[in-house]
């Protein structure tokens, strides 16, 4: 397939969307808000593909738990009513790291420690072996900036688990750094990460089985992010429609992943 599609309006595209599309698997940040408000037609086309019968799963390399996502979205304007399932990185790592059963190091935001906390994580400021990262703290906004408290985490061994695999997001149009920036220097700098959320299969198995195991041709993937959501669609065999209004687009990139090209590419909902 070239890199060429349809020359249609993205409303057109939505409008005549192919009903073996019976799972759709919806990214959140950069595809219904930009962190400040929700992007036209957001509401109305996930209110018609429920309508239609489609089980609509919003998944996301949020490092939060789905709860938490869901109070965001209403806080936007945007009700229970317009999702079946929420999934995210979050619950992923909060859950893998509840298994280890010791006391962890955190780097992040309050906010988001405080939700760890809640969910019955063990904070250690000191002496740890494995380490949470949500994303930035309040005080450091640049990713150098973490470099002497990573250097040292990587010659102790500590272990990353990176709960946002994303390494930049637009909050109401700026670019932000996230966890997987944090989590990329950790490992040029020689210290092991595991990372949880898009692409890596564990969070599509997830949303899977909460949609009843739809097969993969049944399956579509939205998403802006490219060595995320359309990494992860072309990995699990899905196809999968590129929003290129996001950070990616954005900073100019674009690399398919091998053969695999997305279904559309379109700007929106709208």
């Amino acid at each position: 397939m070239s890199d060429d599609f349809p020359s249609r309006s993205a409303s057109t595209f939505w409008d005549s969307l192919d009903p073996r599309y019976q799972l759709i698997l919806c990214d959140i940040w950069g595809v219904v808000h930009d962190g400040t408000r929700l992007y036209p037609a957001v509401p109305e086309r996930l209110a018609q593909w429920r309508a239609q019968g489609r089980f609509i799963v919003l998944i996301t390399n949020a490092p939060r738990t789905a709860d938490d996502v869901a109070r965001q979205l209403r806080m936007l304007g945007l009700s229970a009513d317009h999702w079946d399932a929420i999934v995210t990185s979050g619950e992923a790592g909060i859950a893998a790291l509840a298994a280890l059963g010791e006391p962890v190091g955190f780097l992040g935001t309050a906010a988001d420690r405080a939700i760890l906390e809640g969910r019955g994580l063990r904070i250690a400021e000191a002496d740890f072996a494995h380490l949470a990262c949500t994303g930035l703290d309040e005080w450091r906004a640049q990713v150098e900036q973490y470099a002497d408290d990573l250097d040292r985490w990587a010659e102790r061994g500590v272990v990353m688990h990176c709960l946002n695999p994303d390494r930049l997001v637009l909050r109401g149009g700026v670019a932000e750094a996230c966890a997987g920036a944090l989590a990329d220097l950790y490992e040029a700098k020689g210290g092991e990460v595991r990372w949880f959320g898009k692409p890596y299969p564990p969070i599509y198995e997830h949303a899977l089985a909460l949609a009843g195991h739809r097969p993969a041709d049944r399956v579509l993937a939205i998403g802006d992010g490219l060595r995320t959501d359309m990494l992860g669609a072309a990995a699990m065999g899905f196809d999968a429609v590129y929003v290129n209004s996001g950070v990616d687009s954005a900073l100019g990139e674009r690399e398919w992943p091998g053969d695999w090209r997305p279904l559309a590419e379109v700007a929106g909902f709208a």
